[in-house]
């Protein structure tokens, strides 16, 4: 398709080259005649037809060449194939004429049948000009585009009218009516295509093309206008040779840059917005020439009605204009206004967004009086969008933002400062932040949103005066916020003095816990859990102590919290689990199978709520060798209840023969039902009812009471075929008492304190020994 184009393109330059042939070939003759007179002025009407014959013939080796061409670029050079067709035959017809009346050439007119089939030639292309694309417009600006083509046709045709045509029709030696039609059509051409052309933009005919389908009208229509009025009838000579004959070469220049629009090589449009101007200029030039002494004649008087016609249109225009413009400043200043707005709040819940808010609390704290900034922070609302999706928590927060608004009132400034958090100012003197969190906590402690959904949320409270930087206020008041979700969530608390320092001490002690598993600085300890009648080991749970470099061993109790706080209970809960199964499994291979029954850890509901756990797990025990009946895992009541990603690790864990602990029983609310819906293997007794009850005080009724919880845990294991641990165990009589219940295993600093992996090679070591000498 590319070569067959190329070749179009260079057919296309052929007749160029072709017409501009006839054009020479006429000069020539032109100038041989009107020196030496040789030959008959009849032979010259010839060169006109001929070059219109091979115009006639590149348009439709364009529309035959070009298969790929846009419709209405094909529908546009169809009709100027047509027209200059008819051109062709009209000008034919007129040579056959010439030559067999060629001793009245000069004086004959043109035959009626030939010029009207040129004049129909010159109509249809001024179709096919009418019909070509222009800029798409709608509503005002289509009027605009429509008034500003009248002003240019209208002025641009007064010009022609008074230099071309007028000067025409007073000659000395005026020429036939047919040519003067015929000039006054290539006038129309040229005027038309010239105005059509200042309003296309990249449309799909060519520009350029039509800018030489206008020089093909109207230089040939100027020229012979100037030699009809200079040189009267002797101007036929070179208007037949040279001048008429230049149309067919400017049509076959427009057939070819078509053809280089098609081959890519199309120049970047602009559409014209000088035209109407021009055209304005040139309708005053024949009222000049009025004001500078010529006579008032005919020709100058349609040239002052067209002025006056071109005016009025200019007027019309200027008012579209003006109410165009008026629209689009009211559009401009609505679309700064939404900007503005858009910039300067949040585009879910239309609140003031974090910008706004520090703008607005730096002003207040520049003014006299006190300045309160509310914290809001919605309580795991992370669940709603896990468990219910975007959508639903998109709404929540729209209903949050709405509940804002209405309990801060108008004195107030509520934002939205992040994804679940919210911000109030208040700079109103005598403003109540306090009563504002409690009317807030209310509100949330009703369902709200479309979904009735009850959502609670932390509040921190902070207040400062004048001079206090922003920055400061909102710490304070993220401070009291933290604060009050570390006392239990659902409830608020103002910053005083002095509140960030445990705050501070524990975002510190997130870092070095970071630092101290980086740094490998936690160690794993043993506690042996013990049979009570012969107090042999029956199996371990892994205790994780931290070594800091500069406190030396630091208990769980104080790290465990800040590793869950910050989730790095995952990756230390990983180290745990593979040093326990890798230790246990070396215990089995180098003292035997029997001599671990189980090895057992804790295990977050942070852990379990990763989706990798269970493949952790898996891993673990595949890398070690340890058998899975071998490994238990303690969960407390309090993780158990924690929701569905839970629920489907434990089970599981469970169908891959993993044994799971209720750790801490019976300190729950639910423990009971939980036996039932939890795959439990074993029940570990918490030491709070071990406490006490071994006391013999003599009052068979304060005992009974005291160990009816362990009596109650032991009885209903064994009808679930659970086995049981009890912890805590601190003295021999606890054990007797524990062991008269049912208790067979248990743990505790009297059997067994918690000891390196050395300490409990130990114990296996002398058991086999023992074990040996028997």
């Amino acid at each position: 398709m590319v070569a067959a184009g190329a070749r179009a393109g260079t057919t296309a330059r052929r007749y160029v080259w072709a017409t501009a042939a006839v054009v020479a070939v006429g000069a020539v003759w032109c100038v041989t005649y009107l020196v030496t007179g040789a030959g008959s002025e009849a032979v010259g009407y010839v060169l006109v037809p001929l070059g219109a014959a091979l115009a006639t013939a590149s348009l439709y080796d364009l529309l035959t060449s070009r298969p790929g061409l846009d419709p209405a670029a094909r529908r546009f050079w169809r009709t100027i194939l047509v027209g200059v067709g008819l051109n062709t035959a009209g000008y034919g017809w007129m040579a056959v004429d010439m030559l067999f009346h060629a001793d009245q050439a000069r004086t004959r007119t043109m035959p009626a049948p030939a010029a009207a089939l040129a004049s129909a030639g010159f109509l249809l292309a001024l179709w096919a000009l009418a019909r070509v694309p222009v800029t798409s417009a709608g509503g005002a600006e289509r009027w605009r585009v429509a008034l500003d083509r009248m002003i240019a046709f209208l002025g641009c045709a007064a010009v022609v009218w008074y230099l071309g045509l007028a000067p025409m029709l007073s000659a000395r030696e005026p020429w036939s009516p047919q040519a003067m039609l015929l000039v006054a059509l290539g006038f129309l051409v040229a005027v038309g295509a010239a105005t059509k052309v200042s309003y296309i933009a990249d449309g799909p005919v060519d520009r350029v093309a039509i800018r030489f389908i206008a020089a093909a009208g109207g230089v040939p229509a100027a020229a012979c206008a100037v030699l009809s009025v200079q040189f009267g009838l002797v101007a036929s000579v070179p208007a037949q040779g040279v001048v008429l004959p230049a149309a067919p070469l400017l049509v076959a220049l427009g057939v070819a840059a078509q053809h280089r629009a098609e081959e890519g090589l199309r120049r970047p449009a602009r559409v014209g917005v000088l035209l109407p101007y021009v055209a304005m200029v040139l309708v005053d030039v024949p009222l000049l020439a009025v004001a500078f002494g010529a006579p008032l004649r005919r020709p100058v008087r349609v040239v002052l009605i067209a002025a006056v016609v071109v005016t009025a249109l200019v007027m019309v225009r200027q008012y579209l204009a003006y109410r165009e413009n008026a629209r689009l400043l009211r559009i401009a200043r609505i679309q700064e206004k939404r900007l503005q707005h858009e910039v300067s709040h949040d585009g879910l819940t239309g609140l003031a967004n974090r910008a706004l808010f520090r703008e607005r609390l730096t002003a207040a704290l520049a003014a006299p009086g006190p300045t309160s900034v509310l914290l809001i922070d919605l309580d795991d609302f992370k669940a709603v969008n896990d468990l219910l999706g975007h959508g639903v928590g998109d709404r929540l927060l729209v209903s949050v933002a709405w509940l804002l608004q209405v309990e801060a009132g108008e004195a107030a400034l509520p934002a939205r400062v992040g994804g679940d958090e919210f911000a109030v100012v208040l700079t109103e003197p005598g403003a109540d932040p306090e009563g504002l969190a409690e009317r807030l906590l209310t509100a949330l402690s009703h369902p709200i949103s479309e979904h009735r959904l009850l959502v609670q949320a932390s509040i921190g409270v902070a207040t400062a005066g004048p001079g206090a930087s922003a920055d400061e206020v909102l710490r304070d008041a993220d401070l009291a916020m933290y604060t009050a979700k570390q006392q239990g969530k659902a409830g608020f608390v103002r910053y005083v003095e002095g509140l960030g320092e445990p705050v501070l001490a524990h975002m510190q002690l997130g870092g070095e816990l970071r630092r101290a598993l980086d740094n490998d600085e936690f160690r794993v300890v043993y506690q042996p859990i013990m049979r009570l009648d012969d107090n042999q080991l029956v199996g371990v749970e892994a205790l994780v102590r931290w070594h800091h470099p500069a406190r030396g061993v630091v208990g769980p109790g104080e790290f465990i919290p800040a590793a869950e706080r910050t989730g790095l209970i995952v990756p230390l809960g990983r180290f745990v689990l593979r040093e326990t199964c890798r230790q246990a499994a070396a215990w089995l291979a180098e003292f035997g199978p029997e001599s671990l029954r189980e090895a057992g850890l804790n295990v977050s509901a942070r852990q379990l709520h990763d989706p990798d756990f269970v493949a952790e797990v898996a891993g673990a025990l595949a890398d070690s060798g340890l058998p899975c009946e071998r490994l238990v895992l303690e969960v407390t009541e309090s993780a158990v209840l924690r929701g569905q990603q839970v629920s489907r690790a434990l089970h599981e864990l469970d169908r891959m023969g993993i044994r799971l602990a209720l750790d801490d029983f019976g300190t729950g609310e639910s423990s009971l039902s939980l036996l039932r819906a939890f795959p439990a293997a074993i029940v570990k007794l918490d030491k709070s009812f071990v406490d006490g009850i071994e006391i013999d005080d003599g009052l068979p009724a304060a005992a009974d009471a005291r160990q009816a919880v362990a009596r109650a845990v032991i009885q209903l294991a064994r009808a679930l075929g659970l086995d049981t641990v009890a912890e805590g165990i601190e003295s021999p009589e606890q054990v007797t008492a524990l062991r008269e219940l049912g208790y067979t295993v248990g743990q505790g600093y009297h059997l067994a304190e918690p000891m390196t992996a050395d300490g409990v090679s130990r114990l296996l070591a002398r058991r086999a020994v023992s074990n040996h000498l028997s």
